[in-house]
């Protein structure tokens, strides 16, 4: 029997790891043969994969929140601020309004007056089914108040608070039938309590309603019967509306304070259609006069010919506009508006009949979403027995993009416009010329836009021959859609520059609700955040210096939203706080009492971190530059050119004229070659 023997004794094979395949430890967990019937089926695995992922998601999220949390440990914290003091009223705070030593609160059950010096209240409105929304208030004089209130159903209540007592002037919009009635959108009073302005929408339509308020009237009905409105002190409660309407109708009889005059009634501007003009001479006859541009009705451009370009533009920019999915959509009325009250200035010029006073406004701004054009209408134009349903502006601004937001600065002497393509531009108004014209060149949409108090703005001083101030810096501070901050300064030289205060927050609950300039210290504003914090930033360093915290027991009611006012004649901000227990959106709905706080500022050390400027000297017109120079010049003789406006009309009817007898020439020539 053969046997078979090695030649070579048996050794252990050298390690091979090193020429495996680099494959996944999962991958190789499954090709081996002993573990391969304990894979997990399908759909398992696909399940395993998804928590997986989930867990992965949220620990990165864990960690960037850990880091954020790190990196706020190691900022300079601000100092907080507690109330320094505190009041309660009866059923939820929806607004809050001040004007002169009271404050006014707008309920969920009427209305209610507190003593500033005290916060005690001395007077209440309540009225069944009445809660107010939004409050505007405007001291008139001789401790008298005139009041504007919105309900829940779009009403607009006009009040008069004399006598430490409320007395129902008028329901603005009131209609008998249902069906008619208009929703009240917004309400601006002006200041000194003029003029206010209504924005109401009704089922298809919206419009602009300005009403002039008899302030001079009242004020001598209420020294002529102080008690007349007495009666309505503490609240009129009723158990029907009935009853609510026939007492406040008994009282207003007795008061016989008279009703606002309507004065405008501003529509939509509607869109530009094709020309019916057979001639320019048709369309120059129905131009009033020369001195200003319109809306571009009377042009003449035939349908024809704007579809043609437009199918023209379709063609050539195809494939662009498929690449944004752009869908073709009419042309829709729009249904909200911006408006802003406006002094007497260059820009905004009355003729010699009109009698203005320098510190009444003159006329108003509007703006309607999407549009191109800010159309300015003076207020001072006589009265007539019918209101005009849909006058024409007397200037027309318009732009190179939809205006998306404006502002007026609190001393009414600049104008800024922001539009949708980022690019703003602020205008003095006394001067007639922009100041600045900027852009934020990042892809950001702005929200909206506010004037800060500055030594500059403060001052409203006109350049006099020979003089004038030395630079003055306005500023304008601007939030975009995304949370973050901008600030734009601009100069009289025509210098201008725009800074990034605060870039959009990684954290979402830091997103800013609102924004609101502080006017008793320069280059200050409150930012209000989602988390419920209320900071007091300096725009020249932008930092977060002070920080309003309510107590521990409490916070900020609906921060996303919040409810507040500045007072800026006394120096202080009231903001409504709910209790911790009562926060969710059911039990805050249902509180009995809500707690409004008092933040004095004059109570902390604000004035360290912001020091006022000293105003500049005046300086000679030797020591100005050649465009300080420049622009008093152009000034001066803008002023001297005044009387050629007075001519204007009569050089444009009597180009109207001329129009009018060559067209009665042409008719006649035409009526010659046909005989």
């Amino acid at each position: 029997m053969a046997v078979y023997t090695r030649e070579h004794p048996l050794e252990i094979p050298p390690p091979s790891e090193k020429d495996w395949l680099k494959e996944d430890e999962e991958d190789f967990f499954l090709l081996d043969p002993d573990r391969k019937r304990d894979a997990l089926p399908q759909p398992f695995r696909m399940i395993h994969k998804l928590v997986m992922l989930v867990f992965e998601n949220a620990m990165e999220i864990i960690e960037r929140k850990e880091m954020l949390r790190e990196a706020q440990k190691l900022k300079v914290q601000p100092t907080k601020c507690f109330p320094s003091d505190e009041f309660q009223v009866t059923g939820r705070a929806n607004c809050l309004a001040v004007s002169g030593s009271y404050i006014f609160v707008g309920l969920s059950v009427g209305l209610a007056a507190f003593r500033v010096s005290d916060c005690k209240e001395i007077c209440a409105w309540d009225a069944v089914k009445t809660e107010i929304c939004a409050i505007h208030a405007s001291h008139l004089g001789n401790d008298c108040h005139v009041l504007l209130a919105v309900d829940e159903m779009g009403l607009v209540w006009l009040f008069c608070f004399d006598k430490e007592s409320f007395l129902l002037i008028k329901v603005l919009n009131e209609m008998e039938d249902m069906s008619k009635r208009s929703a009240c959108v917004e309400v601006v009073l002006s200041p000194g309590g003029d003029y206010a302005g209504v924005l109401l929408q009704g089922n298809t339509k919206a419009w602009l309603e300005i009403y002039r308020l008899p302030k001079d009237s009242w004020l001598k009905e209420t020294e002529e019967h102080p008690g007349a409105a007495a009666g309505l002190a503490w609240g009129e409660r009723r158990s029907s509306w009935t009853s609510v309407e026939s007492s406040v109708s008994a009282k207003r009889a007795e008061a016989k304070l008279p009703p606002p005059v309507l004065l405008l009634k501003v529509k939509p501007p509607r869109p530009v259609t094709g020309s019916s003009f057979k001639s320019p001479l048709d369309a120059l006859k129905k131009v009033d006069d020369g001195n200003m541009l319109g809306l571009g009705y009377n042009h003449l451009i035939k349908d024809s010919q704007w579809e043609q370009h437009e199918a023209i533009f379709h063609r050539t920019y195809q494939e662009y506009l498929e690449a944004e999915g752009e869908r073709e959509s009419k042309e829709e009325i729009p249904r909200h508006a911006s408006f802003h009250f406006l002094l007497p200035g260059q820009i905004l010029q009355v003729g010699p009949e009109m009698k203005v006073q320098p510190d009444v406004p003159a006329g108003i701004s509007v703006h309607w979403d999407g549009s191109h054009n800010l159309c300015l209408y003076l207020l001072n134009h006589p009265l007539k027995e019918k209101v005009d349903s849909d006058p024409k502006p007397d200037v027309v601004w318009p732009c190179a993009a939809p205006i998306a937001c404006s502002t007026v600065s609190s001393c009414c002497r600049y104008l800024a416009l922001a539009c949708e393509d980022a690019a703003i531009t602020i205008w003095d108004e006394h001067l007639g010329y922009p100041l600045c014209v900027t852009a934020i060149l990042e892809e950001r949409h702005i929200r909206s836009i506010h004037f800060l108090q500055s030594s500059a703005a403060a001052r409203d001083e006109a350049p006099h021959p020979g003089t004038d101030p030395a630079c003055p810096t306005v500023q304008l501070l601007v939030l975009c859609t995304d949370s973050s901050l901008y600030l734009v300064k601009a100069l009289q030289a025509g210098n201008s520059s725009l800074t990034l205060l605060a870039d959009r927050p990684e954290d979402p609950n830091l997103a800013v609700s609102a924004v609101v300039p502080v006017l008793a210290f320069p280059s200050a504003a409150l930012v209000f955040s989602w988390d419920g914090t209320v900071s007091l930033m300096n725009t020249d360093t932008s930092q977060v210096v002070y920080c309003f915290s309510t107590p521990p027991s409490h916070a900020v009611a609906s921060p996303w939203q919040p409810v507040f006012v500045v007072d800026s004649v006394d120096g202080c901000l009231l903001l409504r706080g709910d209790e911790q227990q009562a926060a969710d959106a059911l039990a805050q709905s249902r509180a009995s009492h809500s707690t409004i706080f008092i933040f004095d500022f004059n109570s902390y050390p604000l004035k360290e971190a912001f020091p006022k400027e000293p105003d500049l000297p005046l300086k000679p017109l030797q020591n100005l530059s050649w465009t300080e120079r420049c622009n008093i010049f152009l000034h001066d003789r803008q002023q001297s050119l005044l009387g050629l406006r007075e001519q204007l009309p009569e050089y444009w009817s009597r180009l109207q004229a001329q129009a009018a007898a060559m067209d009665e020439e042409r008719q006649k020539g035409k009526g010659q070659k046909k005989l």
